[in-house]
């Protein structure tokens, strides 16, 4: 069976969103493009339900309950008041507009939101197939040695050149938006965030990204605590 939890008590936040979402994705650890919608919630103190389905016990339910959710029957999904969200990053930019934040206040912090999201989004797919390969052994080392550092290589340089983020810490420099927490998830997923930050040595900016995330105090906090499962 799914695991079923209750975080958080109900505030503004969820007043502004309308209401405590229902969240659908893997038991996956603290991992995967679920996880980021975690790491919103917990930010901004929303309060929700966490349902978790192993991947063992996942084509079940995928043929089932899933399906009648979201006929794509991916994950992950959202109930809210009646209502199906799905697509993680259309549902990350939802949440910032009705919070009013998270995704800049100008049009182009806005685009440059958007633009890191999206170059994130593409490093994330190669992640993806080279992880999940079945050759995985091959194919998620050539995957660090090639596309990884392609990536890690370019996002460094974007968030040390572009007026906004030189400001920094954030991807538009003082205020995080929905865009700081996709890359830091996948920072996060790669183990590049873990040992000290060994991973980003070369890589300055991003660690001082990776540094401002965890130190915010819904994020340090949910990081200390057992809903953090690593």
């Amino acid at each position: 069976m799914p695991s079923t939890k209750s975080y958080g008590t109900p505030g503004a936040s969820n007043e502004k969103i309308g209401g405590v979402p229902v969240l659908h994705y893997f038991d996956f650890q603290s991992r995967g493009r679920g996880q980021v919608i975690r790491l919103l919630w917990e930010d901004a103190g929303i309060a929700y339900n966490d349902i978790r389905y192993s991947f063992e016990e996942y084509p079940k339910y995928k043929a089932t309950k899933i399906s009648e959710l979201n006929p794509t029957t991916n994950i992950p999904v959202i109930e809210l008041n009646g209502r199906i969200l799905t697509q993680s990053y259309a549902i990350l930019r939802h949440f910032a507009r009705q919070l009013g934040k998270y995704d800049g206040q100008t049009e182009e912090e806005k685009y440059w939101a958007d633009a890191m999201c999206d170059i994130v989004v593409d490093w994330r797919t190669l992640f993806i197939t080279a992880f999940f390969s079945e050759n995985k052994d091959t194919t998620y080392p050539q995957h660090c040695k090639g596309n990884r550092v392609r990536f890690l290589k370019a996002m460094n340089t974007h968030l040390s050149s572009h007026d906004a983020s030189r400001s920094g810490p954030f991807i538009i420099g003082a205020n995080v938006t929905y865009a700081d927490l996709v890359l830091y998830q996948l920072l996060h997923d790669e183990q590049l965030t873990q040992d000290g930050r060994a991973g980003l040595k070369e890589y300055p900016r991003l660690k001082e990204l990776v540094d401002a995330i965890e130190n915010r105090p819904n994020i340090k906090a949910f990081l200390g605590s057992e809903r953090y499962l690593g």
